[in-house]
């Protein structure tokens, strides 16, 4: 089940500084309110409110921000009311862009993506148009240091995953999203940690874009990720070996 996959290529390590640390939260938070309210605020009949309790621990949330945040999207608190969809379209060099919204004024929303990707040298497309590309899958990212790809293989398979791939420095371990939930709580049964743990929008296919072109693709994609509005942003840049940030 070995492979390349360049999914590790195009994940950017998010800064330690407060001000990083601060939107990172802003986001879980909107997360956790749309969860509560579209599914209940017991995480144990609430998948998505699991998934982002998790996402919350692993930032280190402290516990009265992430309670507060189940409050609000239970009514307890005043919180917001939260509209969410989709936004797709290209960066520069024809990369798909894709970007979950989450926002109270989908006007404003609106008006600093399409500028934002207008400036920068990509555009706004239309429903459809990139989302064929990519599958939500959920992925496990372990360190090689603590997990070999056979004993991923024997724990992660036998959890439900569907496919683990060796990364070099890493091995990733691909499900479902109906699966995650099992085959994370198998490694952490066999008390193997990993780095990363989450569900997202993972390309089928990769756009490969010229060495002295991906800072323009990157740039982009990190201003998109510093919109509050913007949950999260995919692309299928596949990052050369010889680029140099």
């Amino acid at each position: 089940m070995s492979g390349h996959s360049k999914w590790a290529n195009i994940q950017h390590k998010k800064s330690a500084n407060d001000a990083k640390r601060g939107k990172i939260f802003t986001k879980i938070i909107r997360e956790i309110i749309v969860a509560v309210r579209t599914g209940g605020s017991d995480p144990n009949g609430n998948a998505r409110l699991r998934t982002a309790v998790l996402k919350a621990k692993e930032c280190n949330m402290p516990k009265d921000t992430l309670e507060r945040a189940i409050k609000k999207g239970a009514g307890e608190l005043d919180g917001s009311n939260y509209e969410e969809f989709g936004y797709e379209g290209y960066g520069p060099e024809g990369v798909a862009i894709l970007m979950d919204i989450m926002t109270d004024n989908k006007n404003r929303t609106a008006g600093e993506v399409r500028s934002l990707m207008t400036k920068l040298g990509g555009n706004l497309g239309a429903t459809g148009c990139v989302s064929y590309m990519f599958s939500k899958k959920g992925i496990i990212v372990f360190d090689k240091k603590v997990i070999t790809e056979d004993k991923a293989m024997e724990i992660g398979i036998d959890a439900g995953a569907d496919d683990i791939k060796d990364e070099g420095e890493t091995i990733e371990v691909y499900t479902t999203p109906d699966s995650f939930e099992n085959v994370l709580k198998a490694f952490d049964d066999a008390n193997i940690p990993h780095l990363q743990a989450e569900v997202t929008m993972i390309p089928d296919t990769y756009q490969q874009v010229p060495a002295e072109k991906v800072e323009k693709v990157l740039n982009l994609i990190e201003k998109l990720e510093d919109l509050d509005d913007v949950q999260a942003v995919y692309s299928n840049l596949d990052i050369p070996t010889d680029y140099k940030a």
